[in-house]
């Protein structure tokens, strides 16, 4: 491998008068248009997700599949935006953040326009490859982006904005979905991402140019941590229905993994940003992140059964008690925001960790007898502590990496929310096949155990800052440039 340096990115569009991306941020206004197209990015990826998956029945029926087949539409965009987006920050750090937002954006609506005149389910698979593949693209940027467009007095505004957009998206896709269903094709599910993203392309010229680093892209590497990942990840989804094959997969995945990270040890910029991890801070909000996602997401996909099968409650009032955890988490973001310019990340991770586990509990502990009041409230508390959590966690895991490894970090923080949400998952498959009159008991367990130990892992975080010196603390308000 060559050696390494790293340099600033003097791409086509500076040298016509593009300003780079100050030392500190952007200057307004441009920092508001850069925002607003990473939040249309967000926007488009979050809302094609959530939307998709609501009218699977729907493509089943039209191209004859089975519920075994129509899983793998969802499951397959999924490993591939996981398994992608290491490799794809990396690629963004030597190719240039434009270059890569404008591929991403592009491929995503390509692929979509492919996946609405799909006739088969080989057509639609690989039209979800290409979405995910364009998602991966684009999602594995956003946290480098975030971290350039905002001065450091104001990253985690930007930081709570997203987790706002990511939060009401989450809310508005199943909506828009069914909204779409009821008038149209089950194809306008995959056009109506063309407006969304063309617009974001629009504002493509006002991103950041961050740094980029002039040593070769890993390809060896790039393919070592895909199958990792691929591994890992199909071996969680096998556990309930192969134990066996599930075990050797996930074996496989670990001793290639090790080999993964001592060879990433040498390299001076690694694929794997195992140079990132090796810092306390990113590392302890990396633990901390995967554990709260495998709790979010072994939540969301056990309180639907939880509230049919346990709590006997009707379809339409479940969709209104589940909307409490984004609704809940969007709020908190902004608050969680000022907070974090005033105090520890730790301290506001550990509360906000503790407030969800609680709130969970709570919801485990529940009747057939309990007021749907008291449901919406616990659903909304949990994502209370879930948005107190992400927004100072994040700005954390952003801010302690070198301005020209913005793109790794940015890439670590998408990969370890996807994993942590296939872990989830994969909990929950676990706990339902052990039993189907329990399951939805030992889900949420499983997933106030994963909230329990962010916890622990949080109160570490606050007595590693403690001996450091920089427990609770005053923020440092700096100009913007």
């Amino acid at each position: 491998m060559a050696p390494s340096s790293i340099e600033k990115e003097i791409p086509i569009q500076e040298q016509q008068g593009k300003p780079k991306a100050a030392p500190d941020g952007l200057p307004a206004p441009r920092r508001s248009y850069a925002a607003a197209t990473v939040i249309g990015a967000i926007g488009l990826t979050v809302l094609d997700a959530s939307s998709v998956n609501v009218g699977l029945p729907a493509i089943a029926a039209s191209l004859e599949a089975s519920a075994a087949e129509i899983v793998w539409i969802a499951n397959v965009y999924s490993l591939t935006v996981l398994t992608l987006l290491l490799p794809l920050s990396a690629a963004a750090e030597r190719i240039g953040f434009t270059r890569m937002f404008v591929a991403g954006i592009v491929l995503f609506l390509l692929a979509a326009c492919v996946a609405a005149a799909s006739t088969n389910m080989a057509m639609l698979m690989l039209a979800r490859i290409g979405q995910g593949i364009g998602a991966a693209t684009v999602s594995c940027l956003f946290g480098g982006l975030v971290r350039n467009i905002y001065p450091a007095h104001l990253l985690a505004r930007g930081i709570s904005i997203n987790a706002m957009v990511i939060g009401f998206a989450a809310v508005l896709g199943p909506v828009i979905g069914a909204a779409v269903l009821s008038v149209a094709s089950w194809r306008w599910l995959f056009l109506m991402n063309l407006p969304v993203g063309l617009i974001a392309m629009l504002g493509v010229r006002y991103l950041p140019i961050p740094p980029t680093i002039r040593s070769r892209f890993d390809l060896p590497g790039a393919v070592l941590s895909m199958t990792t990942l691929g591994m890992f990840v199909v071996g969680l989804d096998s556990l309930a229905a192969a134990p066996g094959r599930a075990a050797a997969l996930m074996l496989a995945a670990f001793v290639l993994g090790v080999f993964v990270v001592r060879r990433s040890r040498a390299q001076p910029a690694p694929l794997v940003p195992v140079d990132l991890l090796a810092r306390p801070v990113i590392g302890f909000a990396v633990l901390a992140s995967a554990l709260m996602f495998a709790a979010q997401m072994g939540t969301a996909v056990a309180l639907p059964f939880f509230f049919l099968h346990v709590l006997e409650r009707q379809y339409l009032e479940i969709g209104v008690l589940l909307g409490g955890w984004p609704i809940g988490g969007a709020l908190m973001a902004p608050v969680a925001a000022r907070l974090s310019d005033r105090y520890s990340a730790a301290l506001l991770c550990a509360i906000g960790a503790a407030v969800m586990g609680l709130a969970m509990t709570a919801l485990l502990l529940t009747t057939a007898q309990t007021h749907s009041a008291w449901l919406l409230l616990w659903t909304a508390f949990a994502g209370v502590g879930f948005g107190f959590f992400q927004t100072p966690n994040n700005r954390a895991m952003l801010s302690a990496a070198p301005r020209e490894r913005s793109g790794a970090a940015g890439g670590l923080q998408a990969t370890t929310r996807v994993f942590g949400q296939s872990v989830g998952i994969a909990g929950v498959g676990v706990a339902f096949g052990l039993s189907d009159t329990v399951g939805p008991y030992l889900a949420l367990g499983v997933a106030i155990l994963c909230a329990l130990l962010a916890v622990v892992v949080n109160v570490i975080r606050v007595r590693n800052d403690a001996r450091r010196g920089c427990g609770v603390r005053i923020a440092q308000h700096r100009k913007s440039s």
